[in-house]
């Protein structure tokens, strides 16, 4: 083939790391296996995104999958390039291709440079491969193919978790504890329902989660780790390593959904990774009612096509009736990043995902909020919010009041929702036999996933794209239905307020009133 045979990827232009330490060029026959993701056979139809109808995962690939077609046609080209097709998910469109680095390379025009960098914890370099520049693919599957991810493998995200320095000084509290405060109602504890949880390192041991759930005298929830793309429950024992990620989202969802199976998803930290594990998670039987994310990165730290790529994947779950509930990040307005500039965090900023923000709850003996203020502290870190530079201001909050983005422009509102983040009012958890006090909005997501998984248990289905009855009805500087509305602090460049804001979103839960909302009861 000559280069008029290959047509740019849309999206796949991927700045060079500028921070990376150079070791040296690919091994040319180091083998590497990449995601290649296929256009749907019809554009999905709106008003499954929107609901309240739903399909099952079989009617969504026969109607909106990769078409037999499509496959056929990639399956040719990629093997005439020397490249092999290990297995292929017609509904998630998903193709899983080995090569050499050299093959892939060519096939893809990629120059691939082994580096290290700063891994998501700090601490020692994470040495990975690396590309830049645009990604290209044969002319004849310019419209077929989507995505090609798992090329670079830098850490693509960060846990949004932080430990408590001296949990005997905060004012913690048990996750139970929390779903009082919150009003979950207590005829309902996710029986019947699957929860799902992504995680990108770490692991968990069963003897720490039954030693957590004897102490708040329930029994243990039933928890299966499921691996993807050869990542594997592997705990390291450092309680502030992502095992400190896995068993807050654990025990913070089987504290608030007992009853309901956890299925917790293992997968790399690339972007390969995330994507493979949230759309196996989303395609799986039985279908979860909420798939909970406490992982995620600035959205300009994304490839405009893996962003799409995972924002296509939330598409096909809001079709499909599952919640995805993801943690809107602990740096403030500003993300983690040192520009100066306000960010929002991906993949909470896809508008088919329920962005969590934090607050700072304080709460008397009877359970009673005394104060719920927006969490930022100096030293221990602020609720990720703002306005999206990728995404447009989406229906449901085209009367929320979404302000003008910092430095200018218009888009998705970052967060919908909050709850309480702040370490020093943080969770009650067990990680690695050490008891621990954690904070962060990474405890939100899987708070608000247990509690979908109680609403969809009394209502008998998925709620899918939840934002459409969250949002009903709202109009700027309002209150919200079902909400608590926080109206104090800040988190940088933007301040709490009535009604929607882009620091707590509607607000925390009135968990008894949204069930009425959502289900008559």
């Amino acid at each position: 083939m000559t280069s008029a045979d290959f047509t740019p990827l849309p999206g796949s232009l991927r700045a060079e790391l500028a921070s990376a330490e150079t070791v040296g060029p690919a091994d040319p026959a180091e083998r590497i296996t990449v995601t290649v993701l296929l256009r749907r056979r019809a554009d999905l139809d709106r008003e499954l995104v929107t609901g309240p109808e739903t399909v099952s995962p079989e009617e969504l690939t026969a109607r909106y999958g990769a078409s037999d077609e499509d496959v056929r046609q990639a399956r040719e080209a990629l093997e005439s390039a020397g490249l092999t097709v290990e297995e292929v998910h017609a509904g998630s469109r998903r193709m899983t291709v080995t090569g050499s680095a050299e093959t892939l390379g060519t096939a893809f025009g990629a120059s691939l440079t082994r580096v290290r960098s700063t891994g998501p914890f700090g601490g020692d370099p994470v040495e990975h491969l690396a590309r830049s520049g645009e990604l290209r693919v044969p002319s004849s599957l310019s419209d077929v193919i989507v995505a090609v991810l798992g090329l670079d493998t830098r850490p693509q995200a960060r846990a949004q978790f932080r430990l408590h320095d001296a949990p005997a000084a905060a004012h913690a509290y048990s996750p139970e504890q929390l779903g009082t405060i919150y009003g979950f109602p207590s005829d309902m504890d996710g029986t019947g329902q699957t929860l799902a949880i992504i995680e990108l390192g770490g692991g968990f041991r069963q003897s720490d989660v039954d030693t957590f759930f004897r102490g708040l005298k329930i029994p243990s929830p039933t928890i299966r780790a499921v691996e993807v793309d050869g990542a594997k429950n592997a705990p390291t024992g450092d309680p502030s390593s992502a095992d400190g990620e896995v068993l807050l989202d654990i025990e913070v969802a089987g504290a608030l959904a007992p009853k309901a199976t956890q299925l917790v998803y293992f997968a790399p930290n690339t972007d390969r990774g995330f994507l493979d594990a949230v759309s196996t998670a989303v395609h799986a039987t039985p279908t979860p009612a909420a798939v909970s994310i406490s992982w995620g990165q600035s959205e300009d730290q994304w490839t405009a096509q893996a962003r799409a790529a995972m924002d296509q994947v939330f598409t096909d779950a809001a079709a499909l009736g599952v919640t995805v509930c993801v943690a809107s990040g602990d740096n403030g307005s500003g993300d983690g990043q040192n520009d100066g500039k306000a960010h929002v965090d991906f993949p909470a900023a896809s508008p088919h995902a329920l962005a969590c923000g934090g607050t700072r709850l304080e709460a008397g003996p009877d359970g009673k909020i005394t104060s719920e203020t927006v969490w930022n502290e100096p030293s221990g870190g602020a609720t990720g919010g703002g306005v999206s530079d990728a995404f447009p201001v989406p229906p449901f909050q085209a009367s929320a009041g979404i302000p003008a983005r910092a430095g200018g422009g218009t888009g998705r509102g970052v967060p919908d929702v909050a709850g309480n983040a702040d370490p020093a009012t943080g969770y009650q958890i067990l990680v690695d036999g050490k008891r621990s006090v954690v904070g962060g909005t990474s405890a939100v997501a899987p708070l608000w996933a247990a509690l979908i998984c109680r609403l969809a248990q009394a209502a008998n289905r998925g709620f899918g794209l939840i934002h459409t009855r969250l949002y009903q009805g709202v109009q700027a500087g309002k209150p919200q239905q079902g909400f608590r509305d926080i109206t104090s602090g800040g988190n940088g460049a933007y301040s709490a307020g009535p009604g929607w804001d882009a620091c707590t979103g509607l607000g925390t839960p009135d968990a008894t009133a949204l069930l009425h909302t959502l289900t008559g009861k």
